[in-house]
């Protein structure tokens, strides 16, 4: 479900290029020196935007060096030194990544996904001792998210608001003390998670309806087996950009109360075109040469 919230490469300066690569490898070495390599094949994007997002709210700069990867080991690079934002990024990643396994595992009987899970024993303790409200608010929601889908919700609102609020609580990170700045984290958080949660369903849709997996756009609008796919997702669109288009506003509404004073660049790029473009290539089939792409 993760992996829609990136910049908007061309529109990037080469500085802001480096330093929005340099914190996605910074919480990468972050996840493998908090836990183990394995975890960090786990990294996406949208995890790495929270890192950039929570540090440009810190009062002092971060740190930067110059070094090789696991990915790219000849090749040296800036990297974002590791710092309280990517460390609370990094046990976040651990707890999506290790329930997302263990729920395609109980759901699909996925044998890779039981295997892979294995290297998130650890860590996922570890991740549970440091942020155990966290946690359980993450288990919680996910777990009330399952049975809405098990049961055939047919209100997309219903099923994103469960998403949404986990993204509501990972974006109030414990470490943020001023009390507006976290109500205002909580509502970026909330319609972030919201946005993602009813984008992956659209994207998802021909593919779930082949595999008759649980969507609930196909079950809102509904979809009749006879109509062709092509012909309910044009009937559906409009709808559903008109929606997401409602949380990416509230996001950006919010994100403009924060007032960061680092990252600037890389945020407005994010917030105002990143996130907009993605959801015009999913919705309208747009090329994604100007996005990046994960490790």
């Amino acid at each position: 479900m993760f992996g829609y919230v990136m910049p908007y490469k061309s529109e990037l300066k080469m500085r802001e290029y480096e330093t929005f690569r340099a914190y996605y490898c910074g919480l990468c070495k972050t996840m493998g020196k908090e836990f183990n390599t394995a975890v960090r094949f786990g990294l996406n994007y949208d995890l790495a935007f929270l890192g950039i997002l929570l540090s440009s709210l810190q009062p002092t700069k971060d740190q930067v060096v110059i070094e090789g990867c696991i990915a790219h080991p000849l090749k040296k690079k800036k990297i974002i030194v590791t710092n309280q934002s990517l460390i609370y990024t990094a046990h976040i990643s651990i707890m999506l990544i290790y329930f997302k396994l263990l729920d395609d595992w109980k759901d699909n009987q996925s044998l890779s996904s039981l295997l892979a899970s294995r290297a998130f024993l650890q860590p996922i303790k570890k991740a549970k001792a440091l942020y155990p409200e966290k946690y359980e608010a993450i288990r919680i929601y996910l777990e009330k998210l399952s049975l809405l889908e098990k049961e055939n919700c047919d209100r997309i609102d219903e099923s994103a608001d469960l998403f949404a609020k986990i993204m509501e609580e990972i974006a109030a990170a414990p470490f943020i003390e001023d009390a507006n700045t976290l109500r205002i984290l909580r509502w970026l958080g909330y319609h972030l998670g919201r946005w993602i949660y009813i984008l992956d369903a659209f994207d998802d849709l021909k593919k779930d309806c082949k595999d008759k997996n649980y969507n609930p756009i196909l079950l809102q609008y509904p979809y009749a087996e006879e109509e062709d796919i092509e012909d309910f997702i044009s009937r559906v669109k409009a709808s559903i950009e008109f929606t997401l288009t409602l949380s990416l506003d509230n996001m950006a509404k919010s994100y403009e109360l924060l007032d960061p004073p680092y990252h600037r660049g890389i945020l407005d790029n994010i917030f105002y075109m990143g996130t907009r473009f993605k959801m015009d290539q999913v919705l309208h089939g747009k090329e994604d040469k100007n996005f990046e792409k994960s490790i």
